[in-house]
């Protein structure tokens, strides 16, 4: 009798401890995220070079647009000669509008370029 209720005991902990023990480790994985390539895309990344299946963000950059208007978007993938063309000039356009171009090493659903142009942080005015 006491046998049977001890694991039914279990049965209602163990599930609880392990869910308890998944929380505890997965909690310094999400605060471990951090720069511009982090989930919600914080820094306002676009893509280089511009490609055509693209989506324009409502909150694009000025930079991005202006990209956007130097370079025309492509459909090449990358290792064409287009696309590396392409590049060359959408690089050459974020670093003169003052971005930085940033190598993204570990692509996922949310940045799928394996260039990105991070536009300038505008400077705070202080009194």
């Amino acid at each position: 009798m006491i046998k049977f209720r001890l694991i039914g005991l279990m049965k209602i902990i163990g599930p609880f401890a392990m869910g308890l023990w998944l929380c505890i480790i997965a909690a310094p994985v999400q605060a471990a995220c951090k720069g511009c390539l982090c989930p919600g895309d914080p820094c306002g990344l676009c893509p280089l070079p511009p490609m055509v299946d693209e989506p324009i963000k409502p909150d694009e950059s000025d930079v991005c647009a202006r990209i956007r208007e130097s370079v025309p978007p492509i459909s090449d993938l990358p290792g064409s000669n287009e696309y590396f063309a392409s590049l060359d000039q959408a690089t050459m356009v974020c670093i003169r509008e003052g971005g930085d171009v940033i190598r993204n090493a570990r692509r996922n659903e949310e940045f799928t370029a394996r260039v990105y142009c991070k536009p300038p942080v505008a400077p705070v005015k202080t009194q």
